[in-house]
């Protein structure tokens, strides 16, 4: 795998490799219309999971908290019980090490600043804690997997625990050696180019940039209110909010990879427990960050229950409608979205999908939004490489300025734009948010 020109990773190789179908990676990319769903996935690992639930599977049990033990939640983009969990399983010898994704060493050479490595001790692992809207790989900690033996955690977003799900379907020494499977929800998958771009808006090229703190956290600030760090090759540091930058609305779809188009799983049905930040209130006002839990694994949820029976998370039980209401948008765009984006595709290599193709009930300024959102997540990469190609970064930020204001004006405006398209009998009925 490597960055595209777009900063996208992509399969390198020979074109009669790229242009032979070969049924063992058809059958473990986790976009392939011949491997298994989710549905089929969660029901061969969880089998006897007390809850089902149509928007976030199957389950043993939900809840929204923290960590209260030491400097995990201060640590950590949310709650900071991602990183709790994997350490307790290195605490308690249930794994020897940990793939997750940490800041790479860039010394200004112009390589990735993030990358899927092993942790062994709760030190290390605590160096990769937050999020990182970065693209990364699986395919070096999987070798590792394979040639070094020992128990082993996956940590990832769900396309990627499902990879691992399928990949241990097919390899019996993974399928052997990885015991546990962390899920992160996800939004969407970001280009390199996002990283860059707000280094742009910061005053700075990449070149320049040693690291990159995507979510500096403050307590005096809410939780959704996201603020952008980058640590330049001096030791000096620069930040600015999301909301200032001309690309910072992520529903917007700014860098959006195109596969993310076709998924349909938010909160990672496949993995042993999923993660994500509770997007409701009182939660998201909390500068501190709370997260929001699903537990599919019995072991992992005795694991759980004993960290608050000893006072070193908090947690509250919650259902399967709270769990959805905190990422409402992103089950909106990846169920009705998607339902709506299949229409467009009537012939060719379509993703199978759990969600059939239907525009039945969308609102046009739903359908609206939903093309708009896909035309910025398509130019954004082209109008971006241009304006690298040419070193003219104010033609990006121009193109992006003017892209998120006709997207707000046509899409969500409840003022004098929005209700010139309701006249224009643009949008429907329904809301429409």
């Amino acid at each position: 795998m490597r960055l595209d020109i777009y900063g996208q990773m992509k399969p390198a190789g020979a074109r009669s490799w790229l242009n032979r179908r070969t049924m063992p990676l058809a059958a473990s990319c986790p976009f392939s219309p011949d491997a298994e769903d989710e549905d089929a996935l969660a029901g061969r690992h969880f089998p006897e999971a007390c809850g089902r639930d149509p928007l976030i599977g199957r389950y043993e049990a939900a809840y929204v908290g923290h960590a209260e033990e030491g400097e995990f939640r201060g640590e950590g983009s949310s709650g900071g019980l991602v990183t709790w969990v994997a350490a307790e399983l290195l605490r308690r010898g249930l794994i020897d090490g940990i793939a997750h994704v940490a800041p790479s060493s860039t010394d200004g050479d112009g390589g990735p600043l993030f990358a899927y490595t092993i942790s062994r001790s709760v030190e290390a692992l605590r160096q990769g804690a937050k999020s990182r809207y970065y693209p990364v790989e699986l395919s070096g900690v999987l070798r590792t997997i394979r040639s070094v033996p020992g128990r082993y955690a996956v940590i990832g977003i769900p396309c990627f625990i499902k990879a691992v799900r399928l990949a241990t379907a097919q390899d019996p020494v993974l399928a052997e050696r990885i015991a546990f499977t962390l899920g992160l929800f996800c939004g969407h998958m970001k280009s390199a180019r996002m990283a860059e771009s707000f280094a742009w808006q910061m005053g700075t090229a990449m070149e320049d940039v040693a690291a990159l703190d995507y979510r500096v956290k403050s307590p005096d600030r809410p939780a959704n209110w996201y603020r952008a760090q980058v640590m330049l090759n001096d030791g000096t540091t620069r930040e600015k909010d999301w909301w200032h930058m001309v690309d910072g609305d992520w529903g917007a779809g700014f860098f959006q990879n195109h596969a993310c188009n076709f998924c349909d799983d938010v909160v990672g049905e496949t993995a042993d427990i999923s993660f994500g930040d509770a997007w409701v209130e009182p939660y998201s006002s909390d500068g501190r960050g709370t997260n929001v839990v699903i537990v599919r694994s019995r072991e992992l949820h005795g694991i759980v229950g004993d960290g608050v029976a000893a006072g070193r998370i908090a947690l509250e039980p919650v259902d399967a409608g709270f769990v959805a209401a905190t990422q409402a948008a992103g089950f909106r765009h990846r169920r009705e979205g998607l339902a709506f984006r299949l229409t467009w595709w009537r012939a060719g290599l379509t993703p199978r999908k759990r969600v059939q193709a239907s525009a039945d009930g969308i609102s046009a300024r739903r359908r609206m939004t939903y093309r708009m959102r896909y035309g910025i997540a398509r130019w954004s990469h082209r109008v971006f490489l241009v304006a690298r190609l040419l070193r003219w970064r104010r033609f990006y930020l121009m193109w992006a300025t003017a892209a998120l204001s006709t997207y707000h004006g046509l899409a969500y405006s409840r003022g004098p734009v929005g209700r010139l398209v309701e006249r224009l009998g643009l949008a429907g009925a329904e809301d429409g948010h």
